[in-house]
């Protein structure tokens, strides 16, 4: 047989087998959904009932967040309970709060904060106002936990009742930001960074630059982080009817009191007024069963995700005669990276993608924009203010809700809009810029590598992480920073209808809380968002509107699989397979500890800023 037909011949053998290869995944992908689909039917119909009578169990767990971090559809459905409920979403919180509140159905609210592992502030403050929303109907909450952590203590003290385990504590200690700084390891590792920033408090640079937080930094972080702990201890002191400064007290004498007691700290939290009763698990389910409405001798209750559920349905129910004007609530989460980008983080490019989908709906009048970003790329956070821009030129008003932190890049897509509302205890500001290279020509010089060559022109190269960065290039880094400071500076003049140089006076890189920032100009009022949603509304000239949360545009697998794990999860739920109540899970602190003090070194390799000039505020976390 000739070459040439052998050739010919292997051709057509290697189609074949792709062929193969490729139906048969395709049977077996096919058989996957076939099985998924059968499973989803029958689980598709089984939602627990609601009691006739009974009590709203609201145990958050995880992370509080306004949008759930991107999983693989696969992981969604084949994961264990503890990664099913890592976050939890405020909006759903506060809906089954406001709902239960007016419910017939629901007497009580159970309050179980044993799950939750944390929280910012600003969210505790919107979930606030939903648990004072249910107070004031006279419906009792109850609050029950084996130990109180900060942020749940926080959620527990708005109870009518707080149970606490003998065994338990209340743990009190303040707000705080702290950070490593790694200047020294750098030079140890011989890794040059080269910086550059635009405004005197920007901050997020220092770790790379010194070993420690610089003046301007601790002026601006200790006046933030008191303001933040004065509304915290303020807002649990009234809830509890205790004197004020006593959660100051109890905080820093904590090491004394527990001593005097002999270390019994759940006792000392009691005396002090924090709890109401010292109870085990089976004191307090009798507690329960003696309190709430049930069936043979055991109260009954619904979970929230059910609850939610049979709220949606009952909407669904009733959208017939639902409005077609639509105010759409775009999340904006996380940090601001180029390009597109899954859930947890935002990406330019994903984002400017919905929003202009958005300008293309005729039925939206209204636009309101929840951020939840500490900011991030420059370059991707100017793509999503001119897609912002395209829909107020359509004069449809754009309302921003801002969360936990709207800073830096944050600010950038939220300062022309229409109205800003924010939390009094969001973080905000940092208008500032800086941009960070790290060259390791004298790493590698240690080890004996050298890099040398030609160019045609003087800054040839000039890129190059191997070579030391010329002063062409250092002086055309900072002149970039400085442009974009003044960009920055400009769009919020012109944004909040101020001058520049009152934009100057309070940027430079400041970060402020959302009551400072009211007060500045930089915030038009304090509000959650349903207040932002109302806010637009009016702004729209609209009495009846429905509200929607467009996202990024899920594959038909995704679509599929998500739907399955709602409806296995809800079906799970009501066959009474969900956690038990009373367990918690052991968390790995070490490995938390770990990871947030090298996340300013992973951010190095994160940050996709095409220029590497980012809108970032590092220190906003407390």
């Amino acid at each position: 047989m000739s070459d040439k037909k052998v050739g010919l011949f292997k051709r057509v053998l290697n189609f074949l087998g792709k062929l193969a290869n490729g139906l048969r995944t395709l049977i077996s992908i096919g058989f996957v959904i076939l099985f998924l689909v059968f499973i989803g039917g029958m689980f598709a119909d089984k939602l627990a009932p609601l009691p006739e009578r009974g009590a709203l169990y609201l145990a958050p767990s995880g992370i509080l967040v306004d949008q759930r971090a991107y999983v693989p559809p696969l992981d969604q459905l084949l994961s264990n309970q503890s990664a099913m409920y890592a976050e939890t979403v405020v909006r759903d919180i506060i809906k089954a709060v406001n709902s239960a509140s007016t419910d017939p159905r629901i007497t009580h609210l159970i309050l179980d904060t044993d799950y939750l592992e944390g929280a910012g502030i600003a969210k505790l403050e919107e979930i606030s106002a939903a648990l004072m929303n249910f107070k004031a109907t006279d419906k009792p909450i109850i609050a029950i936990a084996d130990n109180f952590t900060q942020a749940q203590y926080f959620l527990a003290a708005h109870a009518d009742h707080i149970m606490l385990n003998p065994m338990g504590s209340v743990i009190l200690n303040g707000f705080g930001a702290y950070r490593n700084y790694y200047r020294d390891a750098l030079d140890k590792l011989k890794v040059n960074i080269h910086i550059f920033r635009a405004g005197i408090y920007k901050s997020a640079v220092e770790p790379f630059s010194g070993n420690a937080m610089s003046e301007q930094s601790k002026e601006e972080t200790s006046d933030r982080v008191n303001r933040l702990w004065n509304y915290y201890s303020a807002t649990v002191e009234t809830l509890r009817n205790l004197d004020k400064g006593s959660i100051d007290e109890y905080a820093n004498n904590l090491h004394i009191s527990a001593q005097a007691l002999d270390g019994d700290l759940s006792q000392l939290a009691k005396e002090q007024g924090l709890v109401d009763q010292l109870a085990s698990r089976s004191e307090i389910l009798d507690y329960l069963n003696a309190q709430i409405p049930g069936t043979l001798d055991e109260f009954d209750s619904v979970d929230m995700g059910t609850y939610l559920m049979h709220i949606e349905r009952e909407e669904l129910a009733a959208a017939a005669a639902a409005p077609s004007d639509k105010i759409a609530v775009v999340m904006a989460k996380g940090t601001i990276l180029d390009g597109d980008q899954p859930e947890g983080t935002i990406g330019g490019d994903t984002l400017s993608h919905i929003l202009n989908d958005l300008d293309r709906d005729p039925k939206i009048k209204a636009v309101v924009l929840r951020v939840d970003s500490p900011g991030g790329s420059a370059f991707a956070a100017e793509i999503i203010r001119d897609a912002i821009g395209k829909i107020t030129e359509r004069d449809i008003p754009v309302v921003v809700s801002m969360g936990s932190y709207a800073a830096s890049g944050g600010y950038w897509i939220a300062a022309e809009a229409d109205s800003i509302l924010a939390m009094s205890t969001t973080i905000t500001g940092s208008i500032g810029v800086y941009g960070m290279i790290p060259t390791v020509e004298d790493s590698l010089a240690a080890l004996g590598i050298y890099t040398d060559g030609v160019g045609s022109t003087d800054i040839a190269g000039n890129m190059r992480l191997d070579r030391a960065l010329s002063q062409q290039t250092k002086t055309l880094f900072q002149a970039s920073v400085e442009n974009i400071y003044d960009r920055f500076i400009a769009l919020v003049a012109n944004g909040r209808s101020i001058t520049p140089e009152a934009v100057d006076q309070v940027a430079q890189g400041r970060v402020w809380t959302g009551q400072q920032a009211l007060e500045l100009g930089l915030v038009d009022r304090l509000g959650d968002l349903n207040d932002a949603i109302k806010v637009a509304a009016e702004l729209a000239a609209i009495d009846q509107y429905r509200v929607e949360y467009p996202g990024r545009m899920l594959s038909p697998q995704e679509l599929l699989i998500q739907q399955l794990t709602q409806n296995i999860s809800a079906s799970l739920a009501g066959l009474g397979l969900q956690p038990e109540w009373f367990s918690t899970e052991l968390h790995t602190e070490l490995y938390a500890r770990a990871r947030l003090a090298l996340r300013p070194l992973t951010k190095l390799g994160e940050f996709n800023d095409p220029r590497g000039i980012y809108l970032h505020c590092d220190s906003c976390p407390i």
